[in-house]
Parts: structure tokens; C-alpha cells; sequence
């Protein structure tokens, strides 16, 4: 059976997700499931992470989304290689049948959650079924559809919330699966524990599918990736297996995700030449502070209005106050209050564009950094500047969304994320 599944005869509008037989790791052929694990492909960005996965394990999950070779085509086609290999040699093994996937994270400090790995049918956006909240580049969406044309495989879910109700189908059964013993269990480095069950029974898997039928997404994580299902589709006659792509789908009324910013590594721009330029257009404060007390003011000038913090020269400069004026010439109209008051608008319109001259689409300039010590420590090796942003709330992301606005990229990181490496979905085999 074709582990894609196929559409069914007649379309639905709403979430239509369907089973697919997973390729998973075989755990008597690789050292361990966590050392085969990598977060997803846009969170592995600094070169010593990519080399810490690469030799965690050979098999790594880290060498089919981001393989190394001297140019793309050549990576894509390692990749490609390497699956084949991986395949043939039994380290990736194919469940017996298709089947619905429960997926559990949960760390030490409390947090759990839940929710369902399968194959999802790729919307137009006029449909309003999938709401994205962030743009995305082109050139990394033409990345990873090369990587996916050579590999024919999605090799990573992406991350989608919606709001059930607890009580739903779907919600019952991923409680009630989560009480069986797991198909795999492991712990990773960053100490968070993963287990994933499946869900074969056809009764269950059609309960689940009419109750997702009802209900709208919105993209936490994986914009790019949602973009790359949309060109592919488009590319193949329908129906075929490029009609879904892999997804984990999360119900926030019952487990609500995190939401932090992310940050920005100006390269090139002196931390000095960044604060000269703000002279007389933001307030500037300078913080002799620790990381964790410096975020904390942040937080607290935030509450007031557009903030941000700068670092890379051994200390940190809190930025907030921005001249009426100035926001009223840089910041674009036609948009509602709430995306022209995002610090990320502010940051884009204002201060990339207009204030320091640096082109927001440009890789050379500009690196997009989740973690913020790394922010920090990356800018202060390289001598340009950090911006450290405060997250946007989950309700303005939603709200924004559903009125078919964009933030501005990068906006937000929602999390957990799914851990890459658990469950693959083949489209040919």
C-alpha cells in the first residue's frame, strides 16, 4: 500500500489528515533513538550543532535535512543517496500498516504534551484551513522542495495547532493511546522524553478524521515547509501522494504551546555603529546586567510599547522609545494596529530598512538565531550586533491569522517542536 494514502472520493473542506505507514529507525541498528534525533532543520543553524548531531551517530536524522556537500544539488542528492542506503540496509524500517500517530514530549519541568503525526491534505489559502502568521523566504523554500523532489520523502513534520475542545474524538483518542505502552520511548540531551504510538484501527482513525474536519490551523512552526507541500502539489497531477504532507497537529485548549521570539544576528554591523544610528529616533539605555536580568527589562519595557536588546560588544543596550514620527513615515499602512505595533514590524520597517540600511532578505546580513545566549556569544565572536526581541502573545498571532494577516518572518518560535528522526513519511514506497 502506498504510504501516502490517496484522497478520498469526495474533497472535504476542514483539517482532512490521513494515515501513512511511518519509516522509522530500527532500534537494534543504531546506537540510540536520541542519538539519532536532531531538532528540526531551521533550529540546527550554528555549525558546531550540525557537527555535535553528525557524530552523535552515523545515522543521525541530521544528514537527510541538512546534508553537506559543496553544492545543493549535490547535497540533495546525497541525501537521496543516503535514505536509499539507510532503506536498503534495514536502518529505516516501514510499519506494517498505515496508521495515525501519537506523539508525546514532556521535560522535567512539568510540561507535557500531546498530539497527532499524520498526513495532511494540502490547502489552497483561499480555502482558510491552514492560516500561516509569518512570510517566508523563497530561496529556502526552493531549498527544501529540491531536497524533497530528490528524496521523495517528507523527513520532518511540521507543527500545527488548533483548538478542540478536550472532549472531541481526536482528544479522546490520543489520551486513550497514550495509556498503551509506546511503539518507541527516549530522552533526549536537551532532556525532554518522547513516545509515539500508533493508531491503526479504522474506527478510531475515522472518529479522529471526522472530528479534524471541522476545525481550522494555524501554522506554529514550519512556514517554509508548508510552502514547499503547496509547490510540490502543484507540480504533480492530482491526486497523488504530494496531495498531503507530514504534520503534527497539536490541540492548544488542552495543550497550550510556548511561544518565544526569535532573534537576529546582524552581521557586519558594529555594535557602536548600531546605537550611533539610534541617536535621536529610540531611547537607549545601557544595562550592566547579566542575560538573564537584561531579558527581564526587556520584558518590562515591552509591556510599554516597541523594545529591544542589543548586545556583541560584552554588554547589553536596551532600545524602546521610538519617535512617533518616525514610526508614522516607516511603518507601512493598510495593516491592522496589532501588526503595525509588533516589535518585529517595527524592526523590519523601521530600523533594518531605514535606520541601519540592511536588506531583511538578505542572508548575508541577517541571521535568524532561536537560541539567545547563542545570539549573543555569536555576535560577540563575529563583531556585529545582536537584536533580542520579547515573544508576541499566541492570541495576536491567531487573530492575526485568521484575518489573513502575515507577520513579519521570523516572528515567532513555538515549541516544544517536534523532534526530527521519530517517524518519516515515504511518498513512493
Amino acid at each position: 500500500m502506498n504510504t501516502a494514502g490517496h484522497s478520498p472520493a469526495t474533497p472535504r473542506r476542514g483539517l482532512e489528515l490521513i494515515p501513512f505507514r511511518g519509516l522509522r529507525y530500527d532500534p537494534d541498528r543504531v546506537g540510540s533513538l536520541a542519538a539519532v534525533t536532531s531538532p528540526p532543520y531551521d533550529v540546527v543553524v550554528r555549525p558546531d550543532g550540525l557537527h555535535h548531531l553528525e557524530s552523535a551517530d552515523p545515522h543521525n536524522i541530521v544528514r537527510l535535512i541538512l546534508p553537506q556537500a559543496d553544492t545543493p544539488s549535490a547535497r540533495n542528492e546525497q541525501a537521496a543517496d543516503t535514505l536509499r542506503r539507510w532503506l536498503s540496509e534495514g536502518v529505516l524500517t516501514m510499519d506494517p500498516e498505515p496508521g495515525l500517530y501519537v506523539y508525546e514530549q514532556s521535560d522535567g519541568d512539568g510540561l507535557l504534551q500531546r498530539g497527532l503525526i499524520g498526513a495532511l491534505r494540502v490547502s489552497d489559502p483561499a480555502e482558510n484551513v491552514v492560516l500561516p502568521h509569518e512570510d517566508v523566504m523563497p530561496h529556502i523554500v526552493a531549498d527544501r522542495a529540491a531536497l524533497m523532489r530528490a528524496t521523495r520523502a517528507n523527513l520532518e513534520p511540521l507543527l500545527l495547532t488548533y483548538r478542540g475542545n478536550g472532549s472531541t474524538a481526536a482528544a479522546v483518542a490520543v489520551e486513550r493511546t497514550a495509556e498503551r505502552p509506546p511503539l518507541l520511548s527516549t530522552t533526549t540531551e536537551d532532556g525532554f522524553s518522547h513516545r509515539l504510538w500508533a493508531i491503526t484501527d479504522p474506527a478510531t482513525v475515522a472518529g479522529i478524521q471526522e472530528d479534524l474536519v471541522q476545525h481550522q490551523a494555524l501554522i506554529a512552526d514550519g512556514h517554509h515547509r508548508w510552502a514547499t507541500y503547496r509547490r510540490l502539489r502543484a507540480e504533480h497531477p492530482s491526486p497523488s501522494a504530494w496531495d498531503y504532507g507530514l504534520v503534527l497537529l497539536v490541540d492548544t485548549a488542552r495543550y497550550p504551546l510556548r511561544v518565544r521570539a526569535i532573534h537576529r544576528l546582524l552581521h557586519g554591523l558594529p555594535v557602536a555603529d548600531a546605537l550611533a544610528a539610534l541617536a535621536g529616533r529610540f531611547r537607549v539605555r545601557h544595562l550592566d546586567k547579566p542575560l538573564g536580568e537584561a531579558l527581564a527589562a526587556l520584558a518590562d519595557a515591552a509591556e510599554e510599547g516597541n523594545a529591544f536588546l542589543l548586545a556583541g560588544d560584552g554588554t547589553f543596550h536596551l532600545v524602546d522609545r521610538p519617535d512617533p514620527d518616525l514610526l508614522a513615515r516607516t511603518v507601512p499602512t493598510g495593516h491592522p494596529a496589532a501588526w503595525r505595533t509588533l516589535d518585529t514590524t517595527v524592526l523590519h520597517a523601521t530600523l533594518l530598512e531605514h535606520v541601519w540600511g540592511i536588506p531583511e532578505d538578505s542572508p548575508a546580513h541577517i541571521a535568524y538565531i532561536h537560541d539567545t545566549a547563542a545570539t549573543v556569544e555569536k555576535a560577540e565572536q563575529d563583531g556585529g550586533t545582536a537584536v533580542l526581541l520579547h515573544p508576541v502573545r499566541e492570541e495576536v498571532v491567531r487573530d492575526l491569522a485568521r484575518q489573513g494577516v502575515t507577520l513579519p518572518r521570523k516572528s515567532t518560535s513555538f515549541g516544544p517542536k517536534p523532534a526530527s528522526g521519530l517517524v518519516l513519511r515515504a511518498l513512493d514506497l
